[in-house]
């Protein structure tokens, strides 16, 4: 026998015989979601509603997101068990992503809840749609209600502290881990627990409780313990050489001994093993600061923030390094970028003229002066640009036909003229090739004189 078999008798509409052989496939593969679907399927046709629930409840096992399983279970259980319709029909907003409409759910579904375990689950699930909502002040109140029970879980513990440091109420994340400490006792129960304590400047209660040997060095500096962290670092070294917070805490060391250069060395070897950090460019950014060397604390505050999304903090920075070193090209690249991106495209312009007097083969540079220049009906001097980009890239087809249009708005026949022949030359099977070869012709049969363009007829009004 074989799925063959079953297929064939659900064909025929022998649907008892098929759904007993879909059993024994189930038998020997277990998860087949497509076996378990078939018998889903028949089981509902067949009225054994209990084992058509089990099916689907291990298909969500194995797929959360199946909406069909959430609405086969709700027909199951709408008339059978409230709470377990509410449950499911929560669960299937909550997929659909309609957050509003799964806490009404779980709500609802709480009324009929009768365990203690039902109650603690549902509480649970609540905050958690809460917090996906943003609503932190009551997914917090929802964790509370479940701390009343015993039958709970650390997780619901370890998520409440999560929201209270995330309000910045670090005195009530800790009172949360403490009460959980001693119902669990757990390794991350504990390590999370210390790792509090040490936010909260209690680093000697943080050393007693961490059993991470990494985490211990941490507390030690900040304990004040240098020459134990430093023992400590240095038996470590061969163990941790491929971790990036063992060369965190060793440039700490060393930025605490005022020994810059090797916090810098270690800073580095940090960035080989965890690349474009927000905390590699942090601490270069406090190094720099102690060395005097104004431009790279600058230019290192500038990236951390950017790392971090703060690109006005970091545009400030890099603007404040320009001041200190005005021919990093690289530099005015980054500002001309993160001007643009910050909607100061005329400041932007300003590094894009400084870029390409810098580097006159810059064609980025090139293109974005020509852009503008367009915008603001400056034809002449877009012109000006086009042309230099020409020069670098006589066969960029995107130059040459700009080159063309922007002659034909100047009322520059010949040099238009030329431009689309020479487009006609290099874009051979380009989709308006037979357009410009009409624009050509009727231009050559166009008494055309050329024009000064917007932006110098109104110079010349105001200095009438």
């Amino acid at each position: 026998m074989s799925i063959q078999t079953a297929e064939q008798f659900e064909a025929a509409e022998q649907y008892e015989q098929a759904y007993e052989e879909y059993k024994k496939e189930h038998e020997k593969r277990p998860n087949d979601l497509s076996i378990l679907e078939r018998l889903g399927h028949l089981a509902m046709m067949l009225d054994k509603k209990d084992e058509a629930a089990e099916f689907y409840a291990k298909i969500l096992e194995k797929d959360m997101t199946n909406t069909l399983c959430y609405e086969q279970l709700m027909d199951i259980y709408v008339d059978k068990d409230k709470y377990k319709y509410y449950v499911y029909r929560g669960n299937l907003h909550s997929v659909e992503r309609k957050l509003e409409q799964a806490i009404s759910d779980f709500k609802k579904a709480l009324a009929h809840a009768e365990s203690e375990k039902e109650i603690v689950m549902t509480h649970f699930t609540l905050a958690n749609l809460y917090d996906q909502s943003g609503n932190t002040t009551k997914a917090i109140d929802e964790f509370l209600k479940t701390l009343e029970y015993e039958e709970n879980h650390q997780d619901v513990f370890l998520k409440l502290a999560e929201l209270y440091v995330k309000e910045d109420i670090l005195s009530s994340a800790i009172d949360v881990l403490e009460r959980a400490k001693k119902r669990f006792d757990t390794k991350e129960i504990n390590e999370t627990l210390a790792k509090l304590y040490l936010k909260n400047n209690q680093p000697d209660r943080a050393k007693e409780l961490t059993k991470d040997e990494i985490f211990q060095i941490k507390c030690m500096l900040e304990c004040g313990e240098k020459d134990k962290a430093f023992e400590k670092l240095t038996q470590l070294e061969s163990k941790h050489k491929n971790n990036p917070e063992y060369y965190a805490l060793k440039a700490q060391y060393y930025y605490i001994q005022e020994e810059y250069d090797n916090a810098l060395e270690c800073v580095e070897k940090y960035n080989e093993l965890d690349r474009n950090s927000a905390l590699v460019y942090q601490m270069r950014a406090l190094i720099y600061e102690n060395k005097n060397d104004d431009y790279n604390a600058h230019l290192n505050w500038g990236k951390y923030n950017l790392v971090r999304g703060n690109k006005d903090i970091a545009v400030n920075e890099f603007l404040n390094a320009f001041q200190l070193k005005e021919d990093n090209v690289d530099l005015m690249n980054t500002l001309a970028v993160l001007l643009e991106e910050t909607g100061d495209k005329n400041h932007a312009i300003e590094f894009w003229e400084r870029i390409s007097k810098a580097e006159p083969s810059n064609k980025k540079a090139l293109e974005k002066l020509a852009d503008f220049r367009e915008n603001i009906g400056d034809y002449a001097m877009q012109a000006e640009y086009l042309e230099k980009w020409y020069n670098l890239e006589n066969r960029n087809t995107i130059v040459v036909k700009k080159l063309a249009q922007t002659y034909e708005k100047l009322k520059n026949k010949p040099a238009s003229i030329e431009y689309y022949k020479r487009y006609l030359e290099i874009a051979k099977g380009a989709d308006d090739y037979a357009k410009i070869q009409q624009k050509v012709q009727k231009l050559e049969h166009t008494d055309m004189q050329e024009d000064e363009g917007l932006l110098d007829k109104i110079m010349k009004f105001f200095n009438k």
